[in-house]
Order: structure tokens, then C-alpha cells, then sequence
């Protein structure tokens, strides 16, 4: 599984992004999708979860309310809708894949993508 994230950039502190990862292969729909942030100087840390069949998601404290994770299993593609964004969100944003969603939200997957970077200024 190859998994492609996009749609990253820089916003003002209350604006809104839409971060895409899409996938290859025709088992998407068996994975759990996630994603993670990294910002300088800390660790990677995880933001947000999905299963693999849409009947669960979950959030990190520090974005709950401010962005949703969703996904398209007829496009292999899952999305992060980040809204009232704030400096703090600043980082390399990743996808994550695995068949299980509590080793997708611990950050334990089988596959990862490429960041896309987050700006957000104040």
C-alpha cells in the first residue's frame, strides 16, 4: 500500500485546510486510516483515526471539535478537514495505514506516508 498526502500549505491562525491521502491498491477498504503531525523539535504525535469501515472515529484532545477525519473507500482516498486552525497546528502532517485502528491511533502501522507541511501564522 502506497499512500500519497496532499493539500497542505500555509493558512492564517482561523482558517480552514483540507489535507487528502490517497491510496493504491484495492484493499483500502480493510485498512484503518490515520494521521499524525510532527512539528519541529517534537515527536510525531497522533491527531486523528478512522476505521475501516466508517463506523468509528476518534481525536486527539487538542483538535477535537476543530477537525474531522473522514474517507472515501470508492476513491481510496481519506481526507482531514482542519478548521479554526491555530499556530500550534503547525507541523508535517502524515497518513497512516493499518488493518487495526488502536495500532493506527498508537502509531504501530504497517504503512506511512509522505508529509505534507502545515503553516499556520499568527
Amino acid at each position: 500500500v502506497q499512500l500519497q498526502a496532499s493539500g497542505g500549505g500555509l493558512v492564517q491562525a482561523g482558517g480552514s485546510l483540507r489535507l487528502s491521502c490517497a491510496t493504491s491498491g484495492p484493499t483500502f477498504s480493510r485498512y484503518a486510516m490515520g494521521w499524525f503531525r510532527q512539528a519541529p523539535g517534537k515527536e510525531r504525535e497522533f491527531v486523528a483515526a478512522i476505521t475501516s469501515r466508517d463506523t468509528g472515529t476518534y481525536y486527539a484532545d487538542s483538535v477535537k471539535g476543530r477537525f474531522a477525519i473522514s474517507r472515501d473507500n470508492a476513491r481510496n482516498t481519506v481526507y482531514l478537514q482542519m478548521n479554526s486552525l491555530k499556530p500550534e497546528d503547525t507541523a508535517v502532517y502524515y497518513c497512516a495505514a493499518d488493518p487495526s485502528v488502536v495500532a493506527t491511533i498508537r502509531g504501530t502501522v504497517l504503512y506511512w506516508g509522505q508529509g505534507t507541511q502545515v503553516t499556520v501564522s499568527s
